[in-house]
């Protein structure tokens, strides 16, 4: 075992983890997050938890960033140039011709991240099986090295056709770039995606090209940071696709981090199902992670990621590794707001860290989900992780605007009303994740974290009749908890097309010992997936493969098994292979415990007058430490621990597991 820390940057917060293999120690901190420079923040946490010793004996320190997200939602990125194959310069705009909302007659699609001015075509074509049927005109890559350099261009995307089947043309196009003196980043297409669908890899490479203007000055500073502050271990980024990468991988690639936040959550408690789920009574498990911002949920099934490979954001389809994590901008510093027809509105706007909640008392004056659950009694008065101190009378005072407009009889009623519409929001994600795949959420168990996760997690079950809620040990930083779990992962894929037969698998093997010499990763685990579909449809399913086991018969078998599962029929069209996946593994400790809570550190609380929903009433409950709770309990009660609050309604009860979960259990349906 080996010491690791592991830190996520949220949208309000910054929580770090802790776990000292030398000695088991335990230590947390929770930070207000830095927007203007998440660095900061991420300093700050390891500032207030972690001496230079114990920094100095850390191994790797490994992290969970949105700065490469925040480029793409602020459109604050790099000057990209594109280099592509005549006739394919308009790819970016033409997209699929497809609506992300069909029912908004005014939709319109994101503008594309390179200007016309800067699409250049080159002169060019290979066929779709490689071969050569156009050679590549050096004078035109000089024309488009000419015009990037007066136009200033701080990064080019090199994306020409069937690339992914040849991938000689843009190496060539690469070096002339170079010899025309482009000293900045380039993307090639061939080596950030490999795979067909001209308009998704090209929109991949050009977001490659685009965050990486932020993604790695932002990692090297903050690795300098670090070892000025006698950190010698390993620097590690988290991927879309579950796992970690390396520093200078994730420099390299940096679109295989664009969600890399939301993920650890959902890593965390796939683990979690996996190593807990038969004592804890977890079957499928639903992630609720709610943060200061967002709400973000992902179904786990026998313990394991729900992991596509292509995903979305802001519009922009990426071909990566993605862990199926809807968000919501559902979380404690969503702001409430009367619309114009004075309905109640939650969301998804956001305080964030700055000014954050009114009752912060750092400057902000909007009602927020947090304000109406600290008037409600449902996180305790007084002071916060963060150092943050509560005030009861600026979150009264931020609610009570909500009232006129809205016909609400007074601030209490408003409070109510406030949470009950921020859970059925993040409810309404979580049948997008379950009901949408043909999972029954009422048959799942919730599994409530972040730092308002625990708050919301007896509501959640009311609003899908869920039986059960469990907390985990470090609620509030759990996602950092999947951080200090992740192992190194890498990953390639190869389109090829061609029929699933007997001399399929030896080929998927030729091209499976091509993509692993390319990851390069020693002392690996191995493992390949194969995109299968029936003969003449169009999308796919991913299958996993163990070459040298498996025949052409188990693996027709094992995507029948899938695709009933996920359309309730099956069909006798024969199978073809679309793209060929390999995935390189180092597991960093395949034995690390689930990380302990630390002890709260503080003496009872008493009681507090609390806001029961089932009840319709104030009710005088119980406020208990977490490593204080014995036996069964029933609600309604408050459980405190360092990083958050778990409010148990009445009608629930809850009991403290031995592994250090909370599990909380219906009582009644009333």
């Amino acid at each position: 075992m080996t010491t690791v820390i592991g830190v996520d940057v949220g949208g309000t917060f910054t929580d770090l983890v802790l776990h000292d293999a030398a000695t088991g120690e335990i230590r947390v901190a929770k930070q207000p997050t830095t927007p203007s420079a998440p660095e900061r923040g991420v300093l700050a946490a390891v500032d207030a938890a972690v001496p230079a010793d114990l920094l100095a004996r850390c191994r790797h320190f490994v992290h969970g960033t949105t700065v490469g997200l925040n480029a793409l939602l602020e459109r604050r990125g790099a000057t990209v140039g594109l280099i592509t194959t005549a006739g394919f310069r308009d790819v970016l705009e033409i997209r699929r011709g497809d609506r992300d909302d069909p029912y908004d007659l005014f939709w319109t699609p994101p503008p594309p991240l390179v200007p016309r001015r800067l699409r250049l075509e080159v002169t060019e074509r290979v066929a779709a099986d490689g071969s050569v049927a156009c050679d590549l005109e050096p004078e035109d890559v000089r024309r488009a090295a000419e015009v990037f350099a007066a136009e200033g261009v701080d990064a080019v995307a090199i994306v020409l056709v069937n690339s992914y089947a040849n991938p000689a043309h843009e190496a060539r196009a690469a070096e002339l770039l170079r010899q025309a003196g482009f000293a900045g980043p380039v993307s090639l297409s061939h080596e950030v995606s490999g795979e067909y669908r001209e308009y998704e890899r090209t929109c991949t490479t050009v977001v490659d090209a685009f965050v990486r203007h932020r993604m790695g000055p932002y990692l090297h500073n903050l690795d300098r940071e670090l070892r000025a502050r006698g950190f010698a271990g390993e620097l590690l980024v988290t991927r879309s696709g579950g796992g970690a990468l390396a520093l200078a991988e994730a420099a390299a690639r940096p679109f295989e981090t664009i969600l890399s936040g939301p993920v650890a959550g959902a890593a965390a408690t796939a683990r979690l199902a996996a190593s807990l789920g038969p004592s804890l009574g977890i079957g499928t498990a639903v992630a609720a992670d709610v943060g200061g911002t967002s709400f973000d949920t992902a179904l786990i099934e026998d313990g394991r990621l729900p992991l596509l490979y292509q995903g979305e954001v802001v519009g922009l389809p990426l071909q990566s590794p993605w862990v199926d994590v809807r968000s919501v901008g559902a979380g404690g510093g969503s702001v409430a707001y009367a619309d114009a027809g004075g309905l109640l509105r939650v969301g998804p706007r956001s305080a964030g860290a700055d000014p954050g909640p009114a009752c912060y008392q750092r400057g902000g004056t909007e009602p927020t989900v947090t304000d109406a659950a600290l008037h409600l009694g449902m996180i305790p008065r007084g002071h916060i992780s963060g150092g943050i101190e509560l005030s009861e009378d600026a979150a009264a005072r931020a609610l009570a605007p909500l009232a006129g407009p809205t016909g609400i009889d007074g601030v209490d009623a408003v409070a109510v009303g406030v949470v009950r519409i921020a859970a059925a929001h993040m409810a309404q994600a979580v049948r997008g994740v379950t009901v949408e795949r043909g999972v029954d959420p009422r048959g799942t168990a919730v599994v409530a974290f972040g730092g308002a996760g625990p708050v919301f997690g007896c509501l959640l079950a009311d609003e899908l009749d869920v039986d059960t809620v469990v907390v985990p040990p470090n609620a509030g930083n759990f996602s950092a908890v999947g951080l200090v779990q992740a192992d190194i992962v890498r990953s390639a894929a190869r389109t090829m097309v061609r029929p699933l037969d007997d001399e399929a698998l030896p080929l998927v093997d030729q091209v499976t010992r091509t993509l692993f010499e390319r990851l390069a990763q020693p002392g690996a685990v191995r493992e390949v997936d194969l995109d299968l579909r029936h003969r003449g449809q169009e999308h796919t399913l991913t299958i996993s493969v163990r070459l040298g086991e498996d025949n052409l018969t188990a693996v027709s078998a094992r995507f029948s098994e899938a695709y009933h599962r996920a359309f309730g029929h099956t069909l006798p069209d024969p199978l073809e292979i679309v793209t060929v996946r390999a995935t390189a593994r180092v597991v960093l400790d395949a034995d690390r415990p689930m990380v302990p809570a630390p002890p709260s550190g503080s003496g009872g609380r008493g009681t507090t007058r609390l806001w029961s929903f089932r009840r319709g009433a104030w009710t005088e409950a119980p406020v208990v430490r977490r490593e204080d709770l014995e036996g069964v309990t029933e609600g309604p009660l408050l459980v405190v621990e360092p990083t958050a609050t778990t409010y148990v309604d009445a009608g629930f009860v809850v009991d403290a597991h031995e592994s250090g979960c909370l599990v909380i259990t219906r009582k009644d349906r009333a």
